[in-house]
């Protein structure tokens, strides 16, 4: 069977392109940390890997024969919620089943089978790691995996019962015992039945430290497609992998997809012909194609934005604040650690895809709403009419803008959204846009492509526009002083053909004749021209 990109489920060797999982990992500070007996965190984002890593370093140690190693996948009783007998169940279940399948380990589940009954939920999951351990003449190793699924007193007790065990390592309880999730232990926040809240840090106090799954290196990202082309011949445009480390910055999941999404997805069937060449355009529309799937991994990432701490700080980010001493560095870290942003040099999202896919699912309700066609908009060399398109939009943010931005979830950002839905709505199906914006920059970048050739589409000859947005803060000559340069530079980066820039006026006390007007100005021989809003 040929080889694939792989985008769901762990990676495995013979049936994928992957990277090396040990490869991923610190190895000589994870085997340090076996080798003193640490209880510790190993954390990532959702489909970064975690799991085949994880797996990779199970066969590694048992193949050493120094330790008895088990990866175990406790997820299943997160539909407990609550309930504590049902939740320890389902993990003591989990904890022998994999003991069967990857050690050929009956002990187990003969010993639940036997001793279930004597034993209260509370201290069955102590008990049960106990004996096996007991049993064993190599210190064991267990891997608990996606442990921040479960939550309030089911977390609690699995927390609390493998605590209390610590003591008895390595003769009577795991050696070593490596909790798995997306985040850090620290950031669990579990309520009890009584409403009251446990941190994850008190109830696991014998963690010695945390580590984090990173995510492919550039190198690591040209050497995964590149097997592809060993396998088949099928060659990349070199200039693609610029925009590929851009528009993923090594995030597992995305490249991975976009492989996928060029090599064997039907839309991109003219490319199953391994002769052919995959060009930028082909990448770009790819790209594209995967965007709007809406697909599972970008589901769940846009799920996260409804969390209070993730809003504070991607809402921030939306709107290009000009700071971020109001945000707690605990929220920032959190937000960092779900792979959401990345916090060095700057605070920005994660990487190109996630910071075009972000604001199109907050926009999506209101952008399907919006009615104005395009063919309004096109003159009869069916270019954008950019001064007509925005006149309408000054009309439209007037007319709904206080009702809609107050519908919005992340209303700071909500001027820069309903521009972009607005937008989104032209431009969706013909042309492309992309997006600029970061905490501290104050100001969003928009760049629109829209190829005059229908036929040709995106592979041909483009119009390209460049919007900058930005909040009026103080006086109108100050905005504009900061504003027309960056305009003018970000056009010049972009080879645009025209420009544009809007100010946002958010004063309550001004009157909508007043906040609506238009101008022009020249700045480094470039006519810009400017909207107020």
């Amino acid at each position: 069977m040929p080889l694939f990109f792989n985008r769901t489920g762990p990676s495995r060797q013979g049936k994928h392109y992957l990277i090396d999982p040990l490869q991923r990992m610190d190895m000589t500070h994870i085997m340090m940390l076996l080798e003193e007996e640490n209880y510790f965190v190993l954390h990532a984002p959702r489909q970064t890997g975690k799991t085949s890593c994880l797996m990779a370093l199970m066969d590694h140690l048992n193949q050493q024969g120094v330790y008895r190693a088990l990866y175990t996948n406790i997820e299943g009783a997160q539909a407990a919620r609550e309930d504590v007998k049902h939740g320890i169940d389902a993990v003591v279940e989990s904890v022998a089943s994999a003991a069967e399948v990857y050690l050929q380990d009956q002990f187990l589940t003969d010993w639940l089978a036997q001793q279930r009954q004597r034993y209260a939920p509370a201290s069955l999951l102590h008990a049960m790691l106990q004996h096996w351990c007991q049993q064993s003449t190599q210190p064991s190793v267990l891997f608990l995996d996606e442990i921040d699924a479960l939550v309030g007193d089911t977390l609690i007790s699995v927390l609390r019962q493998i605590r209390a065990g610590y003591t008895q390592r390595p003769a009577a309880f795991p050696s070593s015992v490596v909790l798995c999730g997306i985040r850090d232990v620290r950031d669990y926040r579990m309520h009890t039945r009584g409403k009251d809240i446990i941190t994850g840090g008190s109830a696991f106090n014998i963690r010695a430290t945390a580590l984090r799954l990173g995510d492919l290196h550039e190198s690591e990202v040209q050497a995964l497609w590149q097997q592809h082309t060993a396998a088949t011949g099928q060659q990349f445009a070199t200039d693609i992998y610029p925009e590929l480390w851009a528009d993923t910055q090594g995030q597992p999941w995305l490249v991975n997809a976009l492989g996928y999404q060029l090599t064997r997805a039907p839309e991109m069937r003219q490319l199953w012909d391994r002769s052919v060449t995959i060009t930028l355009e082909d990448y770009r529309t790819a790209r594209e194609q995967l965007i709007q799937s809406r697909a599972t991994h970008l589901d769940q990432l846009t799920d996260k934005l409804q969390e209070p701490r993730v809003h504070h700080v991607i809402s921030a980010i939306l709107s290009s604040a000009d700071d971020k001493s109001d945000i707690p560095t605990d929220d920032m870290q959190y937000v960092a650690d779900l792979g959401l942003i990345t916090i060095r040099p700057e605070t920005q999202i994660a990487n190109r895809i996630y910071q075009e896919t972000i604001p199109r699912e907050l926009i999506w309700s209101k952008q399907t709403r919006i009615t104005h066609q395009q063919h309004w908009y096109l003159t009869p060399a069916r270019r954008l009419d950019m001064s007509r398109l925005l006149q309408a939009f000054q009309q439209f943010f007037r007319e709904h803008s206080d009702v809609w931005i107050e519908q919005f979830t992340y209303k700071e950002a909500g001027p820069q959204l309903l521009l972009q839905a607005f937008l989104q709505r032209i431009v969706n199906g013909g042309g492309r846009i992309s997006r600029e914006y970061g905490l501290g920059r104050r100001r969003t970048d928009l760049f629109i492509e829209w190829p005059v050739d229908e036929q040709a589409g995106l592979h041909g000859a483009s119009q390209r526009i460049v919007l900058e947005l930005k909040i009026r803060y103080g006086s109108l000559e100050a905005t504009l002083a900061d504003g027309l340069p960056q305009t003018a530079d970000y056009a010049t980066w972009c080879d645009a053909d025209e420009a544009h820039l809007l100010i946002f006026d958010r004063r309550i006390e001004m009157s909508w004749d007043d906040r609506i007007w238009h101008d022009t100005a020249d700045q480094n021989n470039r006519t810009i021209s400017i909207w107020g809003l």
